[in-house]
């Protein structure tokens, strides 16, 4: 199994749209939407959305204050639920992708389609402290296809953050297994105004340093693709205007982002093409059953005050710690089946012919914090070892010079197992990401994979 990154980024279609064949039908479709927004205010913060684009956040603006900062210019912006899977590219009998997403996988928006068609609200609540809004999304690549999935969304204001839960739940009547593919937790995009876009990148994370802005340097991702993917190391990302006001992210399960900014900046309006995107992103399986759930933060206001909310809610930083007692935590497979969601109290794994990988999230943390992995894992080999690679933030691949064996017993009994990584000098400075290769084994069970203190 390999892991797909997709091209995220449903807005990519500003510059395919124009040369689309259904071009004119599209644009009157958009033109005929009929917005039946629905609203939170807190006397802060102002966000709304559309029942009739499948509850997709489509306005977030201060209070008392008409300024929206979404950008609504397709179905595919907003701020909203897009997830990925296989197959690749995805069919539908009888029908055609839009041509410039022939390629394109499984990929249902909360919003709507390429074509226009609008999601369809099957369910709404606002009791004016929440805001709840179940959908049925469309795909992405094909006019008119309801994906056999649902789209819940749930959100709050506290100040000027609003906090989002999300939840998709499967049904799809294919049970293929499909690799691991890139999910934007969430797609958010704002308007043309707000063009910078900044974040923290260091190694030294919630101390003050120094933010960095996230420009696109040539070479950087598929030729004509506007966005760039980084490690944003405090979890948040913020796009702003030349006085410093904007609109970030903060996802807590999150250090890997993909953002820019496409079109020319200006002060643009909510239908206008030119804009900033923003999505903090991590790889996923998502099974033909599975429940998926995320959350995250928006938070309105200068970069300043942005930072400052992100690490408030975030807290004292703590060493990865990952239970499989019903779910991956985050973790991917390759080269290896499992036996599909949902875990019952460990993952179960069979590793192909030359052993499994298994491949934690990206996260970080520093080597002196962490020095030594603890596992809890049953292994049923003949083999002796197994092996566990890390990857740094200066340099955020695996390779062998970052790696350590360690002895293990095949007989299929759990047991804990303590690697010393501070005894290999390659451990050293920001760790982003944990990698266990099983080797070649019948099969291996994991219930815990811990980074602990000294």
């Amino acid at each position: 199994m390999v892991i797909r990154t997709t091209i995220l980024g449903l807005c990519f279609s500003l510059c395919l749209a124009a040369a689309d064949e259904d071009a004119d039908a599209i644009h009157k479709r958009k033109a005929a939407h009929q917005p039946r927004l629905s609203y939170l205010d807190n006397d802060t913060m102002k966000i709304g959305i559309d029942r009739n684009l499948g509850g997709a956040i489509t306005y977030l603006s201060k209070s008392g204050t008409d300024n929206n900062l979404v950008n609504n210019w397709d179905w595919g912006r907003q701020i909203q639920m897009s997830h990925y899977s296989g197959p690749s590219p995805f069919r539908v009998p009888g029908k055609e992708p839009a041509g410039a997403w022939a390629k394109f996988p499984w990929n249902p928006v909360q919003a709507g389609d390429h074509f226009g068609f609008a999601s369809k609200t099957v369910d709404f609540q606002n009791d004016g402290r929440e805001l709840f809004v179940k959908c049925i999304p469309m795909q992405w690549s094909h006019a008119n296809v309801p994906i056999e999935c649902t789209f819940e969304t749930r959100i709050s204001l506290q100040g000027s953050t609003a906090h989002v839960r999300c939840k998709l739940v499967n049904s799809r009547s294919d049970r293929s297994r499909y690799s691991a593919f890139s999910q934007e937790m969430p797609a958010l995009y704002v308007n043309g105004s707000y063009h910078k876009l900044m974040t923290y990148v260091g190694d030294q994370p919630f101390t003050g340093g120094q933010l960095t802005r996230i420009e696109k340097k040539a070479g950087d991702g598929p030729p004509g693709f506007p966005w760039t993917r980084f490690l944003a190391t405090e979890r948040w990302a913020a796009q702003v205007n030349d006085a410093g006001f904007g609109l970030g992210v903060y996802q807590p399960a999150c250090i890997t982002f993909l953002g820019g900014f496409a079109g020319k900046p200006g002060n643009t309006g909510t239908k206008d093409s030119p804009t900033g995107y923003i999505a903090p992103v991590r790889p996923e399986h998502l099974d033909h059953d599975i429940v998926f759930e995320y959350e995250y933060t928006l938070i309105l206001g200068s970069l300043e005050e942005i930072r400052k909310q992100a690490n408030r809610l975030h807290g004292k930083p703590t060493l990865p710690h990952y239970r499989f007692d019903t779910n991956r935590q985050g973790w991917t497979l390759a080269n290896g089946t499992d036996r599909g969601w949902k875990l019952t109290g460990d993952w179960d794994i069979t590793p192909g012919n030359k052993g499994a990988q298994l491949i934690g999230p990206v996260d970080f943390w520093r080597a002196e914090s962490g020095p030594k992995l603890q596992l809890k894992a049953a292994f049923t080999t003949t083999a002796k070892e197994a092996r566990v690679f890390w990857a740094t933030l200066d340099d955020p691949k695996f390779s062998a010079e970052r790696s350590t064996s360690f002895a293990i017993t095949g007989d299929g009994m759990f047991r804990k197992y303590t690697v010393n990584l501070a005894e290999v000098a390659t451990y050293r400075g920001g760790l982003v990401q944990l990698r266990l290769d099983t080797g070649e084994c019948e099969r291996c069970r994991v219930q815990e994979i811990s980074i602990v203190e000294p």
